[in-house]
């Protein structure tokens, strides 16, 4: 494995013509923003460039990847992977590329190394703010479409600029975007101040199931399947609901458990400066950030509570 810095990244971009990019499981704003701006920067420069299809990106983030998709890799492509620290945070559908994928580029300080080339930078608070420089190394000319992608991933991972990720650079590529032409009112209020039945009904139940222990310092909720579908939430409205635990004055870190349809349950671990939600995430095989982290395991969702809870004790 090679560690690349941006310039040697953006050469190697360069030195080729045809690219497959990949984007990560349960797909957030970052991943499908960084592999929209990815895919359009290449294009901009005559490259073929196409984001391999993720029937798992909602519609809150379709829009970003309209006319950029195709079915599967072909023989020839550069394999490319955006937001993706890990193999297992792949989908299943691509896990068969695991061993053709050229170059990894990511964020996530815990991370695997499992491709032959990487661009890691865990200090970026969101993937798009890299592949923004990578682009910007290339030569690239941002029009609105890029830098709406670009903006919807730096906004996103970083709670419209309110995380502790949140860099002077992080702040720098925003401008760029919005000099670039990006709908920012209109993008955040999409994103951070509409809110759907759904997403408020579901955010009631967990204020009445909220856990908190460690003298209210950590809380846990756990979501049943069926409470989902009694609500009646979808993916939208429950994108970033992890972050809304943590919202509770005086929890410092808190999860959240889902029971996802395949049978899993998902752990999302948010955190302030202090307390390291990684560590926790990292005792189930996942990773992330020391603010965002996140794991999935294969057991009953009692279990996965009393394991989670224990590990954060810890």
């Amino acid at each position: 494995m090679k560690t690349l810095t941006r310039s040697e990244t953006a050469r190697f971009l360069l030195e080729h013509d045809r690219y497959c990019i990949l984007s990560h499981r349960r797909p957030d704003g970052d991943t499908v923003g960084s592999t929209a701006a990815l895919c359009l920067g290449l294009r901009q420069l005559g490259k073929t460039a196409h984001v391999l299809f993720n029937k798992e990106v909602t519609p809150r983030f379709q829009w970003l990847h309209e006319g950029l998709t195709k079915p599967e890799a072909e023989e020839g492509d550069i394999v490319v992977t955006v937001d993706v620290a890990s193999p297992g945070m792949l989908p299943k559908a691509f896990e068969q590329l695991l061993g053709r994928i050229d170059l990894r580029i990511d964020h996530h300080g815990s991370s695997t190394s499992f491709t032959e080339l990487e661009l890691v930078d865990p200090g970026s608070a969101s993937c798009a703010e890299i592949v923004w420089d990578v682009l910007m190394e290339m030569g690239i000319s941002a029009d609105r479409p890029l830098a709406e992608a670009v903006y919807v991933g730096t906004s996103t991972d970083t709670g419209c600029f309110r995380f502790a990720n949140t860099t002077a650079h992080t702040f720098a590529v925003a401008a760029q975007c919005a000099k670039a032409g990006a709908r920012i009112y209109e993008l955040n209020q999409e994103l951070f101040e509409t809110n759907t039945l759904g997403r408020l009904r579901i955010q009631g139940w967990i204020v009445e199931h909220l856990e908190l222990i460690r003298d209210g310092e950590m809380a846990i909720c756990a979501i049943p399947r069926s409470v989902e579908k009694q609500i009646g939430v979808t993916e939208d409205d429950m994108d970033n609901i992890s972050s809304f635990p943590r919202t509770v004055a005086g929890v410092r870190m808190a999860a959240t458990l889902r029971e996802t349809a395949d049978g899993e349950v998902k752990i999302s671990i948010r955190a302030v400066p202090g307390f390291d939600a990684a560590k926790v995430a990292e005792k189930f095989g996942g990773g992330g950030h020391k603010g965002a982290a996140g794991a999935s395991l294969q057991m009953p969702l009692d279990e996965a509570v009393k394991a989670v809870e224990a590990a954060m004790l810890e």
